[in-house]
């Protein structure tokens, strides 16, 4: 008898996606377990809601309700890592930022009584950590000059690139090699390339404009097999 090892979907999934898929939906779960763990232990010890002053909970000062905000962004990253390494590379970038301004803006009001969060200054470098963290995860293998080559923004990265009369397929012998392009790239994304695509794939990845790509794809066209 066999027995399967069953994990949660988003780490399943990430097993099998690819190094940056895992980043991102790994790196998502992680961070909203430790959020999360700050937010338990908060409302668990019955922190006043609106308290400005805080009490300690982990090295940080919390109230009810900067406990309630940490389980609410912790659901958040769990719900994004769920529905696909997209959506949590994309949700890491937004709550990153958010955090970075949360930072700036709790420690405008430090030691006041517009201190709603109950934020110290160990809350303030927290979030910066925090989120350079989760802008760093949210990124990776996304914002690159050089990506890795399982990377599916790979290909998304000629979005940048302007096309002009001369890049545009002109004829139905372009046309067809840039539809045999976008899947021979999409099969080295999905990892069940050929040989030959993958070669083709590699060749491609050292030009940058649409007409240059299509040029060597053609050319392995012209070169005879051995």
């Amino acid at each position: 008898m066999t027995h399967a090892l069953h994990l949660p979907h988003p780490i399943r999934a990430a097993a099998t996606e690819g190094r940056v898929p895992a980043v991102h939906r790994v790196g998502a779960i992680v961070v909203a377990a430790v959020i999360a763990a700050f937010g338990v232990l908060g409302l668990a010890d019955g922190l006043a809601y609106f308290s400005t002053d805080g009490e300690r909970i982990a090295g940080l000062s919390s109230n009810g309700l900067l406990s309630t905000i940490s389980l609410v962004t912790a659901a958040v990253l769990v719900t994004a890592a769920v529905r696909g390494h997209r959506v949590a590379s994309t949700t890491m970038l937004v709550i990153g930022g958010l955090f970075l301004l949360s930072a700036l803006a709790n420690l405008a009001v430090l030691d006041s009584s517009y201190n709603l969060l109950a934020f110290s200054m160990a809350n303030v470098v927290f979030s910066i950590c925090a989120g350079l963290v989760l802008l760093t995860l949210g990124a990776y293998g996304r914002v690159s000059g050089n990506l890795p080559a399982d990377s599916q923004y790979r290909r998304e990265g000629g979005a940048d690139i302007p096309d002009t009369s001369q890049q545009l397929p002109e004829t139905p012998a372009e046309r067809a090699a840039e539809q045999a392009m976008r899947t021979a790239e999409r099969a080295v994304a999905e990892h069940h390339a050929t040989a030959d695509q993958l070669r083709r794939v590699e060749a491609m990845a050292q030009v940058r404009t649409r007409a240059d790509r299509r040029a060597v794809w053609t050319s392995f066209d012209r070169t005879p097999s051995r």
